[in-house]
């Protein structure tokens, strides 16, 4: 994997490096490998992985072909996107806590 620094800029190469990884896999990969895993659990999970991968794609076929509704895009805010984090109209501490309800 290779990333070019321009003008000595490190901080942008080292953020494109990291999207890189992401995209490959490999933080996932180094997740696993921390632990041992047994080889029944490791069948069941890459299983799992395929039967997931192929329902979406099952998915993305229906929706192009019109068989079933594509999902509603969600509402983008309008805010700063990197340098500022958060936008400017974020919750106040006093606002009410949202409550989590168990079923």
């Amino acid at each position: 994997m290779q990333v070019l620094v321009r003008d000595n800029n490190v901080d942008q190469a080292l953020r494109v490096l990291k999207k890189k990884m992401q995209r490959e896999g490999i933080f996932r990969e180094m997740k696993q490998r921390k632990a041992y895993e047994k080889p029944s659990v490791r069948k069941a999970r890459e299983k799992a992985e395929a039967v997931r991968r192929a329902r979406k794609q099952a998915r993305k076929t229906a929706i192009r072909e019109g068989l079933i509704a594509a999902p509603k895009p969600k509402p983008r805010t309008g805010g700063p996107r990197r340098p500022g984090g958060f936008p400017s109209a974020a919750p106040s501490a006093s606002a009410a806590p949202a409550t989590n309800v168990a079923s």
